[in-house]
């Protein structure tokens, strides 16, 4: 049962479960009967999402490395803020019991917050596909 880190929109695969949308903002243009439908999301779990302060930051310049690492760096110290750090620990120890996914709408995880969501949940003990 292990969580499945999933890019929103995307077909559903067999046993994916429940999707949570740790993304900032619904989807455009989609209404709000259709995000499950659609295979956005079921739940969404804004609270995981980088905040717009460090979206705006990072996207006010082209991409580079060093770019990316204060992205990082800076999602990171946010996730350790004693709320959000609840959330990871309870979806690590719900990956043991049933069968759910997270995810976002970027197309490239390895510049994309799961990518370090994915890494937050396991340093969480949670069981990743």
């Amino acid at each position: 049962m292990p969580i499945r880190v999933v890019q929103l929109g995307t077909p559903r695969k067999q046993g994916e479960g429940l999707r949570i949308g740790t993304v900032r903002r619904p989807p455009r243009g989609v209404l709000k009967e259709d995000y499950a439908r659609l295979n956005y999301y079921d739940v969404w779990l804004p609270e995981l999402a980088p905040s717009e302060a460090i979206m705006k930051n990072f996207r006010s310049g082209p991409f580079t490395e060093a770019r990316w690492k204060q992205f990082v760096r800076r999602y990171r110290s946010e996730m350790s803020a004693p709320d959000k750090s609840r959330m990871l620990a309870f979806l690590a120890v719900l990956s043991h019991q049933t069968d759910f996914s997270v995810g976002c709408y970027c197309e490239d995880e390895k510049h994309c917050h799961r990518s370090e969501l994915r890494k937050l949940l396991q340093e969480h003990k949670a069981r990743l596909a």
